[in-house]
């Protein structure tokens, strides 16, 4: 099929982009979400606006303690290492599981985190190493957790006339280790389980991320996280099968960080 008629504009500052925004138009940047939505008409916006080369979206940054990526970097950017990766390499591998190529070539970061599919990666990823978004709207520029960004499937705290601008990612400390394993028929596929796990004992932080959960992710922290996550997937109310390939994925996760 092919998508309803639109108009398509081109802001070149992120004023620019808010107030295409704020008269209706709908944020477009790698476009591998939106596109096939759009193609089958599950998505009809009269108008789009191409933020994929805004310079404060394609921007990275680092400080002693954090490293932000602009919301418009791409996966792709992000597995041959064009930005920074504080943890050494397991974003990079992480990124270089996503999907194909193709798509992790226009694919963006911020695209993933505020489309929400519960089964994409940097949402359990990013959750599990403490991130957080930057977000501008009508109201000016605010920050969120990623702990409480998703709601449900693909349902976050980004309002309406909002843009997501980047997210800010903690430095792990030496020693800290992220741990991330996921389930999927086949390479390239969403995931039908995730388990990410960060184990930073400098700072006495112990996170477990369960994702691919067909909902907001389990989150656990604390010295307990892992059986508490185990809990958590047994009071879930998905599918016994389904529930056995999120209790492997996190057994193997912790497994990693055992090792």
């Amino acid at each position: 099929m092919k998508a309803a008629a639109f108009d398509l504009v081109r802001p070149r500052t992120v004023a620019d982009a808010l107030a295409a925004l704020a008269d209706g138009a709908r944020p477009l940047a790698g476009g591998q979400s939106l596109g096939p939505m759009l193609n089958f008409r599950l998505a009809t916006p009269e108008r789009l606006a191409d933020i994929r080369t805004l310079a404060a979206l394609r921007a990275h940054a680092e400080t002693d303690d954090t490293i932000t990526w602009g919301a418009a970097v791409t996966h792709a950017e992000v597995e041959d290492g064009r930005v920074p990766d504080p943890t050494g390499g397991t974003l990079r591998a992480i990124a270089g599981h996503i999907a194909y190529r193709a798509v992790r070539n226009r694919g963006t970061v911020g695209g993933s985190l505020a489309h929400a599919d519960p089964a994409a990666d940097w949402i359990s990823a990013l959750t599990a190493l403490g991130g957080s978004v930057r977000i501008a709207g009508p109201e000016g520029e605010r920050e969120e957790a990623l702990t409480g960004w998703m709601s449900g499937a693909f349902a976050t705290q980004l309002a309406e006339g909002e843009l997501l601008l980047s997210v800010t990612i903690p430095r792990p400390r030496p020693g800290a280790r992220l741990a991330y394993r996921k389930l999927c028929r086949k390479e390239g596929e969403f995931a039908m389980a995730i388990a990410a796990v960060l184990d930073d004992p400098a700072r006495a932080i112990r996170r477990v991320v369960v994702g691919a959960t067909d909902g907001a992710p389990i989150i656990a922290e604390g010295a307990d996280a892992g059986p508490r996550a185990h809990a958590a997937i047994d009071a879930w109310p998905g599918e016994a099968w389904k529930a056995r390939l999120l209790h492997v994925s996190l057994d193997r996760a912790l497994g990693d960080i055992a090792a």
